[in-house]
């Protein structure tokens, strides 16, 4: 089992209105990335903004001002699970058979503190990834020194990078299309 975190604290400056409640095929995005969390243990959403409609709890970051990583520290934070999903709100196309194959990637490795699938650019992507709590610590100095590449942290640490080819064989090749404008979304 695994903790599952949704980011929603960007400004959405793009995208013309909040992310996460934009309606796409008649749901939020953010319901999108929900479902996908569905064998999580437990869900909930890191943002500085509520979220009432969602039902879940929803945690302003612990240490703002560092963006993402501000978010995925909030979640190493909150989780009550060793392993951590984290992904963002615009992100429709993740699905449970992603979480569930990245955790057992986690699992066949024991070293690795990060688990992530990469882009067809060959990175990792950090908002669609698995983080082990005991990063927190980490995670918190770099905020406190503004080093806040997350994709450092899968240089710095064990970490599993799953090759896109295998990916998008897997779960298609929309599964990290993330919505920067109404436009990046397929049409029904």
């Amino acid at each position: 089992m695994f903790s599952a975190a949704v980011l929603a604290g960007g400004q959405s400056r793009r995208f013309g209105e909040d992310k996460a409640r934009f309606v796409y095929q008649g749901r939020p995005l953010m319901a999108w990335v929900l479902e996908s969390f569905a064998g999580a243990a437990e869900r909930f959403i890191v943002s500085n903004r509520p979220y009432p409609e969602f039902g879940l709890p929803v945690h302003a970051d612990v240490k703002p001002g560092g963006d993402a990583m501000s978010g995925v520290h909030t979640a190493l934070y909150h989780a009550r699970r060793e392993w951590v999903a984290v992904a963002a709100c615009d992100l429709p196309f993740l699905g449970r058979g992603y979480w569930g194959w990245l955790l057992e990637q986690a699992h066949a490795d024991p070293s690795a503190r990060l688990v992530a699938g990469a882009s067809a650019s060959g990175f990792p992507e950090p908002l669609a990834a698995l983080y082990h709590r005991s990063l927190l610590e980490d995670l918190g100095h770099r905020l406190d020194t503004g080093r806040l590449r997350l994709r450092s942290l899968f240089e710095e640490h064990p970490a599993r990078v799953l090759p896109w080819e295998g990916l998008e064989a897997r779960f298609g090749p929309r599964l990290f299309l993330n919505a920067n404008q109404t436009e990046d979304l397929p049409k029904p």
